[in-house]
């Protein structure tokens, strides 16, 4: 490494990766650019998520946001869309929270519905995030197969959330 490229800050593009595990599991993961403690809170808080959540590409809106983040406490996101008549809900139960480490919580909209488990592992002020999620049945998979599709939009909207929430920690520590 000659001395220009030590100098020189690097871009690092973080990748999402997406694997169907089995006919009834996907495996999402990526490392963010951020301690774990930041990263759960983005995941946890109901005003950071409206900033990330729904990919922009597909004209969503976030309309509510309502997160008791405990074990046994639930959430619920509503979306809106303008070819919708009306709004598309999901909800469910949180069954494990442990603070910076992992979330566990029920997909309840539908009979079909999912639970998923995110973990968060700091290694040297970033943050390897793994999302698992297992579905009762090959069926309900395959009809939530636009998950896949949109976690990298997804993930990469939480980058610039990050970003944006350490340049404003930054500021607040001068």
């Amino acid at each position: 490494m000659d001395a220009r490229e030590k100098s020189e800050p690097i871009s690092v593009q973080n990748r999402t990766t997406v694997e169907r595990k089995s006919e009834r599991e996907i495996v999402v993961t990526r490392t963010f650019n951020g301690p774990a403690r930041i990263v759960f809170e983005a995941w946890t808080k109901p005003d950071l998520l409206k900033r990330w959540w729904v990919p922009k590409s597909i004209g969503m809106s976030m309309l509510s946001c309502e997160a008791d983040v405990r074990t046994g406490g639930s959430y619920r996101f509503e979306f809106g869309h303008a070819d919708w008549e009306k709004p598309m809900a999901f909800f469910g139960r949180y069954l494990e929270v442990i603070p910076h480490s992992r979330l566990v919580w029920t997909n309840d909209e539908t009979d079909g519905g999912s639970v998923t488990t995110v973990t968060f592992e700091e290694k040297g002020g970033k943050t390897l995030l793994v999302v698992h999620e297992l579905y009762p049945s090959k069926e309900s998979l395959d009809a939530n197969a636009g998950m896949e599709s949109a976690m990298p939009e997804t993930f990469a909207q939480l980058d610039e959330l990050l970003v944006a929430l350490g340049a404003s920690a930054n500021r607040e520590n001068k």
